[in-house]
């Protein structure tokens, strides 16, 4: 187990340490031991993991040691040149970005970026970009346009900062003019969600051709906590919350949202980051090889009509 545990995987924490020890006394008869309480670990992850609710999927989602943008970058791509700044005010940390290559495939890759630990964190702003952030987007969208470059985007943010300095250098407009640049561009766009997708803050990444969430990421409309505080004025029915956003990657499958869910290892992403780095790069080629074969306006029309139909109305 990495650091950081839940509630509901206590179980599993105690008889992973059960296990450590048996393998620890390498004395008589204890192979035996180690294959019985290795089969029921096994046995016990499947129970807890196979039936997580809404709410334990966005804890997984938030988990510290969950890969990072940056994880991605270096495990997946090649020959990555990080670009920074938005030409108008300054670098915003939460936001990274720049050219790489994937196989064949010079690209251009933006994303949220969280941190580690603590003093990270403080320094990414927890993953919650300033206007300039998405300026920088914005950047790195309009250069993959003029140089003919598909462009990769990674959600993992709990939302836009919601500070008044942020809003007095225009958060509103860089997010809606993000999103606007993204049904305009005429290159191929993927969007992985590789753990929180909250809000416009995140959806000023998601307008895409292809879209895909890990299978313990979320997408909403709102945090958990932020509905609780709203419709109950109590945080702590975050659960309850969740629950009723349906945002897990299933419920978004099954609504028509995303095209696809990649699976993660029992347990999360941080338990073996490199089957999920493995997985993600399989669905970034195959979809790049696929929408290597439209033309400028096709992409286009693709990602409008996408969106456009969205949604349910009833009279």
């Amino acid at each position: 187990m990495r650091g950081q545990f839940f509630d509901f995987e206590k179980e599993i924490v105690r008889k992973e340490r059960e296990l450590q020890r048996v393998l620890a006394l390498k004395g008589k008869g204890s192979g035996e031991r180690v294959k019985k309480l290795a089969q029921e670990l096994e046995e016990l992850k499947e129970r807890i993991y196979g039936n997580l609710t809404p709410w334990q999927r966005v804890q997984i989602a938030r988990h510290a040691a969950r890969p990072k943008t940056l994880d991605y970058l270096r495990n997946i791509f090649a020959e990555f040149v990080e670009l920074k700044g938005d030409r108008l005010y300054k670098n915003d940390p939460a936001v990274v970005g720049g050219l790489a290559r994937i196989e064949n495939f010079r690209v251009m890759v933006v994303g949220h970026q969280k941190g580690k630990d603590a003093r990270e964190s403080a320094y990414r702003n927890f993953g919650m970009p300033h206007p300039e952030g998405y300026r920088k987007a914005i950047r790195l969208m309009k250069m993959a346009e003029r140089f003919s470059l598909p462009l990769i985007t990674f959600i993992d943010t709990p939302g836009a900062f919601p500070g008044v300095d942020a809003e007095e250098r225009g958060q509103a407009w860089a997010i809606a003019e993000s999103i606007r640049c993204l049904f305009e561009i005429s290159v191929p766009v993927v969007s992985i969600n590789i753990g929180e997708g909250g809000s416009g803050g995140a959806l000023a990444f998601g307008v895409a051709n292809r879209i895909y969430l890990l299978e313990n990421s979320y997408y909403s409309v709102i945090t958990p906590e932020g509905c609780a505080s709203i419709i109950w004025e109590n945080p702590k029915k975050a659960p309850q919350a969740a629950e009723a956003l349906k945002l897990t990657s299933e419920d978004l499958l099954s609504m028509g949202l995303i095209d696809g869910v990649i699976k993660e290892p029992l347990g999360g992403a941080h338990r073996d980051p490199a089957s999920v780095f493995y997985e993600v790069r399989k669905v970034l080629l195959k979809s790049l090889e696929e929408l290597s074969k439209k033309d400028s306006e096709e992409l286009r029309q693709e990602r409008w009509k996408k969106f456009r139909q969205i949604g349910e109305f009833i009279s």
